[in-house]
């Protein structure tokens, strides 16, 4: 079961081969944004994911839960969470604060055993630097491809890839919003792979 409504993380689990279902989580990460001060980058984004696959233990407690949560962060100080913009005015200022700055892109994925056993837990962590540019061209990318649900507003899969100067990692898939090398380490750890 993928604790999820997003098709693109959806699309990148197909390419596991494997069956699974969709599930939107009964999750309020709004509820727990005050904590992202007190917890390291990692422990917040698996904290968010823990959140969504236990959110669905009740309903699915028979089979595994696989739930994920991403986060940007601008380092500080301050150090700044760039969440999903929802609006466009919002992503294109998520876009200038990074415009020729790194950032941290975290994403913690959560595997929840049948009957809510110990979760078996990865984090994906990746660094990009996103080149210079100015704010006409951060309103067109934003007005053209409406990257509103993703957190650090912008889609390396789409023309958001002309942003970036560089991109430190070892799984784009993780930018993408699934990493798929971490994802196979809780499959193959869990006997599913």
């Amino acid at each position: 079961m993928l604790a999820s409504t997003s098709a693109a993380r959806r699309d990148l689990l197909e390419r596991l081969e494997l069956p699974f279902e969709v599930a939107a989580p009964d999750f309020d990460e709004a509820e727990h944004h005050d904590r992202f001060d007190e917890l390291p980058d990692a422990a917040f984004a698996l904290m968010l994911a823990q959140g969504k696959a236990r959110s669905l233990a009740a309903r699915f407690g028979d089979r595994y839960i696989l739930a994920a949560d991403q986060i940007a962060v601008l380092p500080g100080p301050p150090r700044r969470r760039l969440d999903k913009p929802g609006r466009e005015e919002v992503a294109i200022e998520h876009l200038m604060a990074l415009s020729g700055r790194t950032h941290h892109l975290t994403t913690g994925v959560v595997l929840l055993p049948p009957g809510g056993g110990e979760p078996l837990e990865a984090v994906d962590e990746q660094r990009l630097t996103l080149r210079a540019f100015d704010r006409a061209e951060a309103e067109a990318y934003v007005r053209r491809h409406r990257p509103l649900e993703c957190a650090g507003s912008y889609r390396i899969e789409d023309a958001g890839i002309k942003l970036f100067e560089r991109i430190e990692g070892t799984d784009t898939t993780g930018i993408i919003g699934l990493p798929l090398l971490a994802v196979s380490r809780l499959l193959r750890a869990a006997g599913l792979l």
